[in-house]
C-alpha cells in the first residue's frame, strides 16, 4: 500500500486544484533530418491516440494530447504525480517542407511524425552547355 508522508507535495496538490497547472504540461520532442524527410519524435506515455489531435494552418503544425487521470470516478485518490490533461505543442514548418504530406504515427508511447521537403526545396542539378553547342545550333 502507498502511504502519503510529504506534507509539502498535500499543499502543491491544493494550490494546483485551487489555481490549475503551475507550469504547462511537458511534451518533450526531439527532431532531426533523414534523407529528404524531417523526423519529429514526441514522448506521450500514457496517451490513448484517440484524444491525439494534428492539424497544420498556414505553415504552423499543432499537436494536442489529453491524459486522463488513472482513478475511476469516486475512488480516493492517494498519490497522483503524473500530469494529467492537455498537453499541446506548436511547429513552425519553413516554406522548405511539404505540409500537405505529413505523416504520423504513434507507438510505445512515442508520436513520431514524417515531414518530406517539398519537391522545389530539394537540390537539382542544372546542366550546363559549351560554346560548341552553341556553334552547331546556328550552323
Amino acid at each position: 500500500m502507498l502511504m502519503r508522508t510529504d506534507p509539502f507535495r498535500e499543499f502543491d496538490r491544493l494550490a494546483q486544484q485551487v489555481f490549475g497547472p503551475t507550469r504547462p504540461a511537458a511534451m518533450p520532442m526531439d527532431a532531426y533530418r533523414s534523407g529528404d524527410e524531417f523526423v519529429v519524435h514526441f514522448d506521450l506515455p500514457g496517451i490513448d491516440p484517440e484524444t491525439i489531435e494534428l492539424d497544420v494552418e498556414r505553415n504552423v503544425l499543432n499537436v494536442r494530447a489529453e491524459r486522463r487521470g488513472p482513478a475511476p470516478e469516486g475512488a480516493e485518490l492517494i498519490v497522483a504525480e503524473r500530469p494529467t490533461g492537455s498537453f499541446t505543442r506548436q511547429l513552425f514548418l519553413g516554406d522548405t517542407l511539404d505540409a500537405d504530406r505529413v505523416d504520423a504515427s504513434y507507438d510505445a508511447g512515442v508520436l513520431t511524425l514524417r515531414i518530406p521537403v517539398a519537391e522545389a526545396a530539394k537540390p537539382r542539378r542544372i546542366q550546363i552547355t559549351g560554346g560548341d553547342s552553341r556553334k552547331q545550333l546556328s550552323s
